[in-house]
């Protein structure tokens, strides 16, 4: 006979809160019984009503506090609960570093099998509020009300929860809601509603250069032309000196992804510039730019520091959008070839290494795991590979022709510590060992962790 589960949907229990799930929820056991909890925090002792059930595992809809966690603090947003943006306001920020690199520790050992690794402490923010160089919010309006809505989606749902102020976004973008919403009352401006695919605008979409305080403004609209394009221009002016972009982007299609792909140039320039340390990059509305520009220079720094270049090296840099680390890395080495599947990212590329006057990179469009073997079976070879994949992590022939290659040293980038652990354990396993692991927080207040990793070959270091 199936073992009985020992809780039940719709009823209550206390439990004990001892862990942090991987979109931060909190984890505890009923009866040995896995629960996972929205918004409870390790150390709290919780009231839940079970609102979900699964063979191994339920969820739990947080009811009381019966005893909060020593590390519970007031969240500094109204709309934390009810905004999916972030998951950990309400758990003091060293606590929120500790608990990253204990993510990644945990995943190294469980998924990689890597016990004997040191994982430093999480690298934070002196400043965690107001980090995000970029923003999309969606638009709609209030069915009774009528009025223009402007803020983020509600945690697995496209329901708007109104945002006046995010103390995630720069500043700027709350004068910006507030100057959006205006025109659209005083134009009668519609807001697109998903079920019937009609009404114009979709997205407010913004880029703030921290290095040089110039700013786009994308309005994201079902349709090619809006009402008093001049007005709407000379509201988003009126917000700050340094909005240097206005642009039009046109997405008629039914679809969650926010960008279509036409931009039509409303007024100023097409891009915009901004620094990362010292090296300078357009960036456009299709631009893969990091979202956060003071720890983007730490995680680049710390990747620089694993390469160990001393400019005799051939380097590949694998998924390398629009040649970010690739130039930071191009004025310590030799080479830098980067690898790219989005065409436009690679156009980026180049162009940003032109602006910067560094010559000794070359780009190539397509999928890592294709290229890179090409390119081997063509007798390229790297001395140093650094990759940065996106969250599903790298794919087999790609790790299988590094190793092939016996680079002397990976660093990997990671956004995901279950994949980065599973793809440690496949290259450990061909022959390279995991010799520095820093996570760095680059999302505050979010679930999310970077990681920066140094492999090197086996023996090479005892030469």
């Amino acid at each position: 006979m199936k073992n009985q589960i020992p809780v039940h949907k719709n009823e209550y229990y206390e439990m004990d809160i001892h862990s942090m799930g991987h979109e931060g929820e909190g984890v505890g056991r009923i009866e040995n019984f896995t629960v996972f909890v929205p918004h409870a925090l390790p150390g709290d002792r919780v009231k839940v009503k079970i609102v979900k059930t699964k063979n191994t595992y339920a969820y739990g809809k947080l009811i009381e506090i019966v005893n909060p966690s020593e590390h519970r603090v007031d969240p500094v947003c109204p709309s934390h609960i009810k905004c999916g943006g972030c998951q950990l306001q309400h758990l003091a920020y060293s606590e929120q570093l500790e608990l990253k690199k204990q993510k990644v520790v945990d995943n190294l050992q469980r998924i990689g099998k890597l016990e004997d690794v040191v994982v430093h402490d999480t690298i934070g923010m002196e400043k965690p509020m107001r980090y995000r160089n970029k923003v999309q919010f969606p638009v709609g309006r209030d069915e009774n009300t009528g009025k223009v809505k402007v803020g983020f989606y509600a945690p697995r749902s496209h329901d708007i929860i109104e945002t006046d102020v995010c103390q995630i976004q720069h500043e700027i973008n709350d004068s910006i809601i507030e100057k959006l919403k205006l025109w659209m009352e005083e134009n009668n401006v519609s807001a697109y509603q998903e079920k019937t695919r009609k009404g114009l605008v979709r997205h407010i979409f913004t880029r703030v250069g921290f290095a040089t305080g110039e700013i786009m403004v994308v309005l994201v609209a079902n349709g090619a032309k809006i009402p008093n394009p001049q007005q709407f221009i000379d509201a988003m002016r009126s917000v700050n000196d340094k909005v240097k972009s206005i642009i039009l982007n046109v997405n008629t299609k039914a679809t969650n992804v926010v960008l279509g792909q036409e931009n039509r140039l409303l007024w100023g320039t097409e891009s915009i510039i901004d620094y990362i340390g010292d090296v300078k990059f357009h960036i456009s509305p299709m631009s893969f730019y990091q979202v956060n520009p003071v720890q983007t220079e730490v995680l680049y720094n710390k990747a620089l520091e694993c390469a160990q270049l001393n400019g005799d090296e051939t380097v590949f840099d694998l998924y390398c959008g629009i040649g970010t680390i690739s130039l930071f890395l191009a004025r310590n080495a030799k080479k830098v070839v980067g690898v790219e599947i989005v065409a436009e990212a690679i156009e980026d590329a180049k162009q940003n290494a032109a602006l910067n006057d560094i010559h000794n990179v070359e780009f190539h469009v397509g999928a890592a795991e294709e290229v890179i073997p090409k390119l081997y079976n063509q007798g390229y070879t790297a001395d140093v590979v650094v990759v940065d994949p996106p969250r599903k992590g790298c794919d087999e022939a790609l790790l299988d022709t590094i190793a092939k290659m016996q680079v002397d040293r990976i660093v990997y980038v990671s956004c995901n510590p279950s994949t980065l652990a599973r793809d440690l354990r496949y290259l450990e396993d061909r022959g390279y060992k995991t010799i520095d692991v820093q996570p760095v927080d680059m999302f505050p207040h979010t679930a999310h962790v970077e990681t920066v990793i140094l492999m090197t070959r086996c023996g090479q270091n005892d030469k």
